[in-house]
């Protein structure tokens, strides 16, 4: 029953909150892995996996302690330390404060500040998009980082707590700092890479069937069957191919990266996209959200039951 109100805690405390504007601990996480990066990179795979070590594991090691530590101490200490944890490493009002300036932007008529609204979500080149492609691209962000910075989150916790999310968001970090295939990360960000997809491959899934549920189902099933295993991705396929179904919206398609279009291929189903794309794409990740913390708790309301029957 604990774990799943300090879910609903940290929940609650990012929709008051929202992301921390200064002292983030992701920030200093970021500089500490660009630090290292700089100074151990080689094209090699090990030397990726090296520097991944000494980047995650102190400060997995030290989230452990700190968990032990509290737990020794006092449940409530526990408890409050595991859901100001959590409530750092999620982004659900973050999604929102960044998409939706796309969203009110193209509503205005304002390709240009749109433009530059999704340039601050995507690692793409905005500058050559059209306003239905930059509504394609804010989407796609929405359902992809609803995955990344929420359900993922989510999960790692339910399963192993404190340490157990602290390890996906900061291997989520590292993926999207040196997962990309250009010269200098092709070897260089492998383990990267690929811890990342490990950690994803369930959670990812279940966020498929969560917008699966929350949507149009059957569209969705069938976007994620068919469409989910020609992505580059092993996870960002299902999550966005059945995220666009349950919108009934296209996305996908070929998209500027580094000067050059690189052919994708398309996903969902429906009309083209447009600003209440990405609105629609936001409350599909709220209710699923709900959806989770509804269900955790009943779950954990049944087990309580149980053990006292």
């Amino acid at each position: 029953m604990t774990a799943a109100l300090v879910a609903l805690a940290a929940v609650l405390l990012d929709a008051v909150l929202g992301e921390p504007r200064r002292a983030h601990p992701l920030v200093a996480f970021g500089r500490w892995a660009a630090w290292l990066e700089r100074r151990l990179h080689a094209d090699r795979r090990g030397a990726g996996m090296l520097a991944w070590g000494l980047v995650v594991l102190p400060w997995l090691g030290l989230a452990v302690l700190l968990s032990v530590g509290a737990a020794r101490i006092s449940p409530w200490l526990s408890a409050g330390l595991s859901a100001v944890v959590l409530y750092l490493a999620i982004g659900l009002r973050s999604l929102g404060d960044h998409a939706r300036p796309v969203a009110r932007a193209l509503e205005a008529g304002d390709p240009d500040g749109a433009r530059a609204a999704v340039g601050r979500m995507v690692s793409r080149d905005t500058g050559a998009l059209s306003e239905s492609q930059v509504a394609a691209a804010a989407t796609e962000s929405v359902l992809e980082n609803g995955n990344d910075a929420v359900f993922g989150a989510l999960f790692w916790f339910a399963l192993l707590g404190v340490p157990g999310v602290v390890l996906y968001r900061l291997a989520n970090t590292l993926d999207a700092m040196w997962g990309y295939r250009t010269p200098r990360f092709e070897r260089f960000g492998w383990a990267a890479a690929r811890i990342d997809d490990l950690l994803n491959y369930l959670p990812a899934r279940l966020t498929a069937l969560t917008y699966a549920f929350c949507g149009r189902f059957a569209p969705a099933w069938r976007c994620w069957r068919v469409q989910a295993p020609a992505w580059d991705s092993p996870n960002a396929g299902p999550v966005m191919a059945a995220g666009a179904g349950a919108l009934q919206v296209r996305l996908g398609g070929p998209a500027p990266y580094h000067g050059r279009w690189e052919t994708r291929p398309h996903l969902g189903e429906g009309a083209a996209a447009e600003a209440t794309s990405i609105d629609r794409a936001l409350a599909l990740v709220r209710n699923g959200v709900a959806v989770w913390l509804l269900i955790g708790l009943v779950l954990a309301f049944a087990v309580e039951v149980l053990r006292h029957a």
